[in-house]
């Protein structure tokens, strides 16, 4: 059997074994960031430096999209103008950025998290309140 993996593998094979919350981290205001202590559960599955390498940039990319500047400013005074149905035809900064961490994130399930029978969920699923990580029990591997 080839060690690498894939989500759709993953799921037809294997069960879950449990599921791991990363929480929002409030030290710094309501800005969207997460924590990014080590889970002990994820210890013989992932390595830590890589875990937090993905939290950081999470992290970032959320901050990325918080961010205000001249094109946000631009942006609200368009909607304001056209009372909002300029977003019919143009995407927001922040939209632009979700699709961003979307794509992040399934390229962090295909080459790291799926091969390892783990699966990263997407925030905005969670309503941007936690990270989740499911863990797979993978019979194939005869864990």
């Amino acid at each position: 059997m080839a060690e690498n993996h894939s989500l759709q593998d993953i799921r037809q094979q294997a069960a879950i074994s449990a599921k791991v919350f990363i929480q929002r981290d409030y030290t710094n205001g309501t800005v969207c960031q997460f924590q990014t202590k080590f889970p002990s559960e994820l210890e013989n599955r992932i390595d830590k430096q890589q875990f937090e390498e993905t939290v950081r940039t999470l992290n970032n990319l959320y901050a990325e999209a918080e961010k205000l500047g001249g094109s946000s400013y631009l942006e609200g005074c368009l909607a304001c103008l056209t009372a909002y149905t300029i977003f019919l035809c143009m995407e927001t900064h922040y939209e632009k950025v979700l699709k961003k961490i979307a794509k992040f994130i399934q390229e962090q399930n295909d080459k790291i998290y799926a091969p390892r029978g783990l699966l990263l969920t997407d925030p905005i699923e969670r309503g941007l309140r936690v990270v989740e990580i499911t863990i797979f029990e993978d019979r194939s591997l005869g864990r």
